[in-house]
């Protein structure tokens, strides 16, 4: 398939590095500067190396795109390359790491409203309530159809480089040089703090695939796809980078440790109340942007592997206003039940967003690592497409990067995300051998 044969391609280069920026840049960063303090400057260090391995991902997905564009993103070519099995576990996974990144992107939407309204600020029940009602108003939105949800989608995308952009940026001069913390203030080695870091950061950078979605909506595809991958990742890693510097030079160590909206706080300390209501306003916005937007995919992805017999079929299945809607319900009562867990526990939020963030990241990234070496085995289902003149394509260090990368995420997640992980995936095992016997298509040897 020659997509950039196609004259009526509508999306250039401006139009794909906008996807990319739009869908990494969100609710993952807001907490970020809270949950990275206790590093110090490693933490500024561990934004640009992961943006450096985030590149090398992007690259790998770009040039995947361009051997076979694909709908499913790493779910439809891990089963490409490896087959029905492995294309359901990343199916699996890849649906696990939505529903589960849900409450981290809810958290954030409930600490940009308390910080609006700071009594409610030490009300455990408010911010529950808010968590669950952000969570299922977008599921509300999403399940009147995909029409909706896209109009709600245009209306939020681009407020949320708002308030990156403002402290990143102006924020640099309000910087005090007795605020930036000391380079390691916990003394463990670079492996025990960039394993902590990885994780934490890398959630941020969920979502660097992007471009390669509509690759056959893309002028261009060869040109334009890895350019908008490198531009858009690039633009992500300097807001963060800068982000966090400014956070971190402008709130006291102390305060930013335990803050639960440290962009607010930030901006309270440069700009008084007014500037803290602005980027408020923002984050929710952009948070509910964001719930919207991975509320959309928490239904569609399962919904490509039922097309494909690999999930129940009630995955599949579309209402009346033709959208999955018992693939969204069950998946937003999974996020309930991590958001009723933590408000069960005694862990607290910081500790809970850390789990949320490292399970959600872990199973994320683990399509990420198939995807990683999958080049040459796609190619071998499209060898008139690849990129090599007809002969396959070999894997070359940026590849060997981006697998080292997702492997060493994975480690950094910790033992408890990835044993709840593990176990996720899992149970997923026990669905696949039902769906293919209920199908008639299972092997006997």
């Amino acid at each position: 398939m020659d997509v950039a044969a196609n004259g009526g391609r509508s999306l250039g280069l401006a139009a794909c590095t906008a996807v990319v920026v739009g869908n990494m840049v969100g609710s993952g960063f807001y907490l970020s500067p809270a949950a990275v303090a206790p590093y110090g400057g490693l933490a500024i260090l561990s934004w640009v190396v992961m943006g450096i391995g985030a590149i090398c991902l992007g690259l790998t997905f770009a040039r995947l795109a361009r051997i076979r564009p694909a709908t499913g993103g790493p779910y439809a070519y891990t089963r490409l390359a490896y087959g029905d099995f492995a294309g359901f576990l990343i199916a699996w996974g890849y649906w696990i790491s939505i529903w589960a990144s849900l409450p981290a992107i809810a958290f954030a939407f409930a600490g940009a409203v308390m910080n609006l309204a700071p009594d409610l600020l030490l009300n455990k029940p408010m911010a529950l309530g808010l968590t669950l009602g952000a969570i299922w108003l977008v599921v509300l939105i999403n399940l009147r159809g995909v029409k909706t949800a896209g109009i709600f989608a245009e209306i939020t995308t681009y407020g949320k480089l708002v308030p990156f952009a403002a402290v990143a940026l102006v924020g640099l001069f309000y910087v005090r040089s007795e605020n930036i913390p000391a380079l390691n203030p916990t003394g463990d080695s670079l492996l025990v703090v960039g394993a902590a870091l990885a994780p934490l950061t890398m959630f941020a950078y969920l979502g660097l695939e992007s471009a390669t979605v509509p690759a056959g909506d893309v002028r261009d595809p060869r040109r334009t796809i890895p350019r908008a991958t490198i531009i858009g990742i690039g633009t992500a890693a300097v807001l963060y980078v800068l982000g966090t510097v400014v956070v971190f030079g402008v709130v006291p160590r102390a305060q930013l440790m335990n803050s639960v909206a440290p962009f607010n706080d930030a901006a309270r300390l440069m700009w008084g109340a007014w500037g803290a209501g602005a980027i408020a306003l923002a984050v929710i916005v952009s948070s509910i942007g964001a719930l919207n937007g991975w509320t959309l995919m928490m239904g569609q992805v399962p919904m490509a592997a039922a097309q494909d017999q690999l999930f129940p079929p009630a995955f599949g299945r579309l209402s009346k206003r033709g959208v999955p809607a018992v693939g969204i319900v069950i998946s937003a009562l999974l996020a309930t039940s991590m958001v009723a867990f933590e408000a069960m526990g005694s862990s607290g939020v910081r500790a809970f967003y850390s789990l949320v963030v490292g399970l959600s990241t872990m199973a994320a990234v683990i399509p990420y690592a198939f995807c990683a070496l999958a080049v040459r085995l796609v190619a071998a289902r499209a060898p008139s497409s690849g990129d090599s003149g007809g002969e396959l394509p070999r894997i070359g260090p940026v590849e060997m990067v981006a697998f080292a990368f997702s492997l060493f995420t994975v480690y950094g997640c910790g033992a408890e995300a990835v044993l709840y992980g593990l176990l996720l995936l899992l149970l997923g095992i026990p669905v696949y051998v039902w769906q293919r016997q209920r199908s008639q298509s299972l092997t006997v040897p």
